[in-house]
């Protein structure tokens, strides 16, 4: 009588396959695992392992993007300072020289004034009209007349219902005798932030607001407001001036036509250089920062504990029998073809 087996046992084949295998150690098989390679059980990779990546992939993908945009920042304000550079030396030799203009001169200031019309673009947003460096993108400070901190903090109880952007998109702040300056801010930052506007206490003192550059345009063409006839209006939400704050280099009004107009375009050239290479600093400063964010998430790895594992490796593979090929095995189970090229590209 032939006995058919129902059941098939389980073969473990060092080899092309062995990527199926169990976890197996040294205790697993009665030995006592004193020479394997590591002292836990080893599982292999799979085949299809994922292709290996290097640099900032693996440890902060921020990273990446404040590294990218403080380069872009840097490029556009190095070509500046040049530009400037360039532009000074020019003034300079025609006030010198009384030379007459031969349109060589303003045809610098137009280059230099249509370079610094794409400071938005070509910093990669990372610099704003006041030459202040942010990876998290350019903002546009602004005043709104009629909110400024002596006329808030006087007079009694009212609350101003704020419109930006138009529709129903209205925010409600409560106004209250003895409320600090702080406190002010804080409730219109509060109700405005939805919105995408921000508000604070500037360095001197004044309440400003801030949106987005992009935003920009749109808030200071809808922002309204309505009170309770105390400090503004009733009735209607009525529409409020919003001015941006000055930029810090504006060459749309730089003169060359006559002396006294290039000696005044000297001067702030001279200005705006200073300002540029300030900026320039500042976005060094920001790059080191960043340097050292990088060192920080570099993963560290113990030259002592890689050593122990190359040496139990070599000592068991030189050893005859299961173990020896066991860790051979181990050691080479996902390893693919797209794995090598990965590691072959790394060189």
């Amino acid at each position: 009588m032939q006995i058919t087996s129902t059941s098939t046992p389980q073969v473990i084949v060092p080899g092309a396959n062995a990527g199926n295998a169990s976890a197996v150690d040294g205790t697993a098989l009665g030995l006592n695992g004193e020479n394997a390679a590591t002292q836990t059980p080893v599982t292999p990779t799979p085949n299809s392992a994922a292709p290996l990546r290097r640099g900032l992939n693996n440890w902060d993908q921020p990273l990446q993007g404040d590294i990218s945009g403080a380069q872009q920042a840097l490029d556009f304000l190095e070509q500046s300072a040049a530009q400037l550079r360039n532009l000074k030396a020019d003034l300079s030799a025609r006030l010198a020289n009384r030379q007459r203009a031969d349109g060589t001169l303003e045809a610098r200031v137009r280059q230099f004034s249509n370079s610094w019309r794409n400071r938005s673009n070509a910093s990669g947003g990372t610099l704003d009209a006041q030459l202040k460096f942010s990876s998290k993108g350019t903002t546009t400070s602004f005043t709104v007349r009629g909110m400024n901190l002596a006329n808030l903090r006087n007079g009694g109880r009212e609350v101003l219902a704020i419109s930006v952007g138009g529709g129903q998109n209205v925010r409600s702040v409560v106004l209250e005798p003895g409320l600090s300056d702080a406190q002010i801010a804080q409730r219109f930052d509060e109700a405005l932030a939805p919105a995408g506007v921000r508000a604070q206490i500037s360095d001197d003192g004044q309440l400003t607001f801030s949106t987005t550059e992009a935003q920009w345009s749109n808030v200071r063409d809808t922002i309204a407001v309505q009170g309770n006839g105390i400090r503004f209006p009733t009735g209607q939400l009525n529409r409020v001036k919003a001015e941006a704050a000055a930029p810090e280099v504006d060459p749309d009004s730089w003169n060359t036509a006559d002396l006294d107009g290039i000696r005044s375009t000297l001067q702030q050239v001279v200005q705006a250089l200073a300002k540029v290479e300030a900026s320039i600093a500042s976005v060094h400063q920001a790059l080191a920062q960043v340097a050292a964010r990088v060192r920080n998430a570099a993963p560290s790895a113990s030259a002592n504990g890689m050593d122990q594992v190359a040496q139990n490796f070599v000592s068991t593979t030189r050893q005859p029998g299961y173990q020896s090929l066991l860790s051979i095995t181990s050691a080479l189970a996902g390893i693919s073809r797209e794995r090598v090229i990965s590691l072959l590209r790394l060189r």
